[in-house]
């Protein structure tokens, strides 16, 4: 097997409440009050919806926000990745990984393990270039178990609400997350610094009509008849851990330039109404020289 090849849960297509939009020659994030699904394909306009959104679309009125999932894994931490990421907005490279604690910066000597203080107190982050990234995988559809949709956000709310609800259902269930019955909530609250407009964040709930004594009570059956079936839910866990750490950033490289663009635009002052993480602030690109020339300085900072 190659070596350095992240080997994500295999996409089937993606799940967005915002999207790119061209502005005065510009292409901007901006938000949106529902979810959308589409395919990995793109044309002129932007990405082609998948099939499933139209199909989902016509039971909620035309508007869509829910979204019926299931988790591929019973480990949360398989299901959602999230880490503090600095991007180069010009190649779409992650020049620096880190999880608060520890960070991997990629410098013209390679790849460098340094402390991460989190970007409000690390030199390189400052002014909105470094954000949390998050990533969950859900499988929508039964005719490819396996295969999952990925929701992208930079948002503290969706990235902190979906860790949480992980770990709960998880715990009640007796970790047979993957066999809950679960769906995708679009939630929206305002706040001072939204300037009391909404902002949405996405949430992981039961899906509609299934309590929880019932949910925990039908997982606990259904885990019971795959594994009479002969499913293997460890040895699946296990080689998702593996494929992970298979590379030092742990980042799937498809398609990071479309990333950069949507969660860490260059010049983000009308940006910031995207409710996956837009900012105030106007930065300008880094590169890896730019990196190297402040690395010492930045870890001078640090320790």
């Amino acid at each position: 097997m190659i070596k350095g090849l992240t080997i994500t849960p295999p996409v089937l297509g993606r799940i967005s409440i915002g999207r790119v939009i061209e502005k005065d020659g510009k292409r901007l994030p901006a938000k949106d009050d529902q979810f959308t699904i589409t395919s990995q394909v793109q044309n002129k306009d932007g990405w082609i919806n998948h099939p499933l959104d139209a199909k989902l679309r016509a039971n909620n009125d035309g508007k869509l926000r829910q979204i019926p999932v299931r988790m591929l894994f019973n480990d949360p931490e398989l299901n959602l990745r999230a880490e503090y990421t600095l991007f180069d907005r010009q190649t779409g490279r992650p020049l620096c990984v880190g999880d608060g604690e520890q960070c991997q910066r990629r410098t013209n000597n390679g790849v460098e393990q340094l402390p991460c203080p989190s970007p409000d107190r690390c030199p390189l982050a400052q002014g909105g270039a470094c954000k949390p990234y998050g990533r969950l995988y859900v499988n929508l559809s039964e005719d490819d178990e396996l295969g999952t949709f990925i929701f992208r956000t930079t948002g503290f709310n969706s990235i902190r609400t979906l860790a949480a609800r992980l770990s709960y259902f998880a715990a009640v269930s007796g970790n047979k997350l993957s066999c809950l019955p679960l769906q995708l909530t679009l939630r929206g609250k305002s706040t001072t610094q939204s300037y009391r407009t909404p902002i949405y964040f996405v949430d992981l709930t039961l899906r509609d009509d299934v309590t929880l004594k019932q949910a925990v009570q039908d997982a606990q059956a259904i885990d019971k008849e795959l594994s009479e079936h002969g499913f293997d839910q460890a040895a699946l866990e296990e080689a998702a851990k593996q494929g992970y750490v298979n590379s030092c950033f742990e980042i799937d490289s498809d398609g990071l330039m479309d990333v950069a663009e949507e969660f860490y635009p260059v010049e983000t002052d009308e940006a910031n109404s995207s409710p996956q993480g837009g900012s105030k602030n106007s930065v300008a690109p880094y590169n890896v020289g730019n990196i190297e020339r402040s690395l010492r300085e930045s870890v001078t900072a640090i320790s």
